[in-house]
Order: structure tokens, then C-alpha cells, then sequence
């Protein structure tokens, strides 16, 4: 069940509101500890049971940590408990088939794929929870004694598969006080909306641009069309996973829960760097939070400095999937952001917004395309595509995809940039009353929209699902 479904839109979430509010306050986190496990339960039933080995393991931790809380020794020993065996489920799941892929390749051996199926949104709740322990560890945050509240921290539905990456300091306060109201489910239910519009309307019309020129063999390709299609990518893979951001924040906002953000229009970034404080803000967050700073951050020299980034970037790359592909990935921007560090921010700060923004798109575009071919033979082939290597500029197929695509890729440039936000607020300091009501009635509409889109539409699930 994703949430871009008319069975979740019309059924699930509708029930859950209607239970949530319908009991006591002191029972509302029951609610959403069933509820979360119905929703992961709907797609992946047996691992529900890996999830709660997950939550009981940490949990179990916490209440051990409190109770040795003056051993210091028996509080290590938790920690890396909780650590050893949560990162051992990750790579158990995530991580087998590349390891005996490897191992085979390096050795010369046949040792056989186990091919083990990954369990849905194991990286982020496997993330999540790790944060409890770690905070509690550092005594940032207090015990939680309460199973149930903390089993509807880690399952809690709005953000349980693709984040954000919630940390446990983030909304420990809100596990046991919080506020809801009328204003708060509408605004919830109004991001939510933006965030269906951004799936249905636009990830998915622009998806279907690149899945068209994927489908093509890269040695067939112009130029012009090796250009058209990652550009629809890169739109393609920010409207999906934004818009699965701005639903699981605009549904915590109706439970009376403020995620955090995730997005900031990061294509209009001035920096790489810039660009990383922009784009999935919670796991850059929690790598910071948990890796960076714990290996010495910036603070030990510029050498130490540069391997932590290179550390740090190739695990986000790993994080991402187990594939070489990933792994260039991370290290191509961990090179990108310690070449920034080192000289490259002071020559950009000189350089008009409009240079370095191009320059910070660029990079993201290349990156892309690494990001998107698990086979990188293939990706290097799309580069050469992307800079002239098939000898054709332009053909037939571009000035048709053009023509059948410019519309929604026009309005993906659009909607990609603060443009219409500016806009709005413009509007609004003139004529507030007109932008509210005028928001309603678009909201109305766009809910029309999207739902008349998926009554005919096929199974569609976020591409950050599979991470």
C-alpha cells in the first residue's frame, strides 16, 4: 500500500483519523502503533516480525542503559549491542548478495546468492530507531519507558518506509504532549495534497519520459535526447521522493506531529554543499549527528577532515543500495564537497547566483546518472551519450518526445524553483483573503485531479522505497 493509492487515501487513512481522534488522548499512541503495523503489514507481512525484533532490541537497550545508568561500562556494551545488531539486520537483508557477488568475483569463487528479498523501508526505520539508542547513550534525550509510545515512534505509518529519517530527539516531546486541532489537520491535509500533486501529476508524467528514453539503447541515442531524459530523471526522482516527504510530513501534522523538513528546493542551490543542506536534509542530518562529528568532523585538521568526508559520503552511498554504483556515488560528491571545502566555496561566493547555480545543477545531473544505472559500464556509456559520443545532435525522436513531453517538463522547471512560492506570498501580503480561499479551492481541485489520474492508473510505488 503506497500512499499515492485510492485504497490508502480512501480507506486507510480515513479509518486511522476517524479511530485517532475518535479515543482518549492517553490511547492515541496505541492507535498508531496497530495502525503502522497494519500498514506494513499490508505489503510485507512476514518482515513485520523484523520490525519488531528491531523495536524490542532498542527499546530493551534503553531500559537497560536507565537502569545501569551510573556503569559506564554496562552502557557501552548496549550501545554496541544495539549498534552491532542493528547494522548486522541491515547487512544481512541489504547487503548479502553484493558481499557474495564480490567475494566470488575476488576469489574466484561460487558461492551462491542467497537472494534475499529487502524488507521495506528497513534502512530508514532501522536508522530511526538506532537514534534512540545513540541519544539515550549521550544522555540527550530520557528513557522511554513506555513500549507502546516507543513502537509508535519507530512504526508510526506517515514515515515508517521513506522517511524522513525522524530522529527520536526530534519528536520525543510529542510521543507524550501534543496539540491537534482543527488547523492543524488542515494544514496537514494541505501539504499533503502538494505532495500527492507532485507524485501524481508530476513524477509520474515525467517518469514516463525517462522510462521511454531508458528503454532505448544508449548507442541509438542524440545527444539532445541523452539530455532530455536525465534531465526528466532528475526532475522525476525530486517530485516522487518531495512529494513522499511532503505527505508524510503533512499527515504527522494532522496526528500533531512537526517533522522535520526534507526538501528546500534544492535545484536552485548556489554550492554542492548547498545543495546537500537542501536535499534529504534528514539523512545528511543523521550522518552528521551519528558519524561525522563522532569521527572528529572538522575539528582535527584538514587531512582528518577530508577522510572523514570520504568516509561519511561513501557510507551515504552504500546507504543508498548495495551496488558499485552507489558507491561511486557517495565518493563523487564526498570529492565534490572537499574540493568545495578546500578552495572551490570562495571562488563561488565571488561568482554571480545565476553561474553557480548552473554550476551546482550540473554537478547534480552527473551525479544522476551514476545514481540511476546500477550497471556503471552503462552509465559511463550514457556520459559519452550525454557529450556527443553516438554523433547525432538531434534527431526525430527528440523533436517528438519534445513536442508530446514539453508541457510537463516545463512545468516541472517550474514548480522545481521557489517561483510560484514567491509569487504566492506576493499575492498574499496584498490579499490574504483571496490566497486562503483561492488555496482551498485549488486544493479541492488538485484532489480531483490526482484522483481521476488514479483511478486509471497502475501500480506506482516511490522510487526511494527501494532503499
Amino acid at each position: 500500500m503506497v500512499f499515492s493509492s485510492l485504497t490508502f487515501i480512501y480507506l486507510y487513512l480515513p479509518i486511522v483519523l476517524i479511530c485517532y481522534f475518535a479515543v482518549p488522548k492517553k490511547a492515541r499512541n496505541f492507535v498508531l502503533f496497530v495502525s503502522g503495523f497494519v500498514f506494513y503489514a499490508w505489503g510485507e507481512p512476514v518482515y513485520v516480525l523484523l520490525m519488531s525484533a528491531t523495536i524490542l532490541l532498542d527499546y530493551t537497550c534503553g531500559r537497560l542503559m536507565a537502569r545501569f545508568d551510573e556503569r559506564q561500562r554496562v552502557r557501552q556494551i548496549l550501545l554496541i549491542s544495539s549498534i552491532v545488531v542493528n547494522l548486522s539486520i541491515l547487512a544481512i537483508f541489504k547487503y548479502n548478495s553484493f558481499a557474495v557477488q564480490n567475494i566470488n568475483t575476488l576469489f574466484g569463487l561460487t558461492i551462491s546468492d542467497p537472494k534475499i528479498a529487502l524488507p521495506i523501508g528497513i534502512s530508514f526505520y532501522t536508522f530511526q530507531s538506532m537514534s534512540y539508542t545513540i541519544d539515550l547513550y549521550w544522555r540527550k534525550v530520557p528513557v522511554q519507558k513506555n513500549f507502546i509510545d516507543y513502537a509508535s515512534y519507530v512504526s508510526m505509518f506517515p514515515q515508517l518506509v521513506a522517511g524522513p529519517i525522524v530522529r527520536y530527539n526530534d519528536v520525543q516531546r510529542e510521543l507524550s504532549k501534543r496539540s491537534t486541532s482543527i488547523t492543524n489537520v488542515g494544514d496537514g491535509a494541505g501539504i499533503f495534497i502538494q505532495g500527492l500533486a507532485k507524485k501524481v501529476l508530476l513524477a509520474n508524467n515525467i517518469g514516463t519520459l525517462w522510462t521511454l528514453i531508458k528503454s532505448t539503447p544508449i548507442e541509438n541515442l542524440s545527444t539532445a535526447t541523452a539530455w532530455f531524459g536525465i534531465l526528466a530523471f532528475t526532475f522525476q526522482i525530486y517530485f516522487d521522493f518531495s512529494g513522499y516527504s511532503d505527505m508524510a510530513v503533512g499527515m504527522g501534522r494532522m496526528l500533531g506531529f512537526h517533522f522535520p523538513q526534507n526538501f528546500n528546493y534544492p535545484y536552485v542551490s548556489k554550492s554542492v554543499t548547498d545543495f546537500w543542506r537542501r536535499w534529504h536534509m534528514t539523512l545528511g542530518t543523521w550522518f552528521r549527528e551519528y558519524v561525522y562529528i563522532p569521527l572528529g568532523g572538522n575539528r582535527k585538521g584538514m587531512l582528518r577532515t577530508v577522510l572523514n568526508l570520504l568516509i561519511v559520503w561513501m557510507l551515504t552511498g552504500l546507504w543508498h543500495g548495495a551496488s558499485w554504483n552507489f558507491v561511486l556515488w557517495g565518493l563523487y560528491y564526498g570529492i565534490l564537497l572537499i574540493i568545495e571545502r578546500l578552495f572551490l566555496s570562495k571562488v563561488l561566493a565571488k561568482i554571480p547566483f545565476t553561474i553557480t547555480r548552473l554550476y551546482t545543477f550540473f554537478c547534480v545531473v552527473m551525479g544522476w546518472v551514476l545514481f540511476e544505472f546500477d550497471d556503471v559500464g552503462m552509465a559511463f556509456r550514457y556520459y559519452g551519450a550525454l557529450f556527443g559520443a553516438n554523433g547525432k545532435g538531434t534527431d526525430a525522436q527528440f523533436v517528438y518526445l519534445l513536442m508530446s513531453y514539453g508541457l510537463i517538463f516545463a512545468l516541472c522547471v517550474i514548480f522545481a524553483t521557489d517561483w510560484a512560492k514567491k509569487l504566492v506570498f506576493k499575492i498574499y501580503r496584498s490579499r490574504p483573503g483571496f490566497v486562503k480561499v483561492a488555496a482551498v479551492v485549488l486544493q479541492v481541485i488538485t484532489m480531483l485531479v490526482c484522483t481521476a489520474y488514479l483511478v486509471d492508473a497502475t501500480y506506482n510505488p516511490f522510487l526511494y522505497f527501494r532503499f
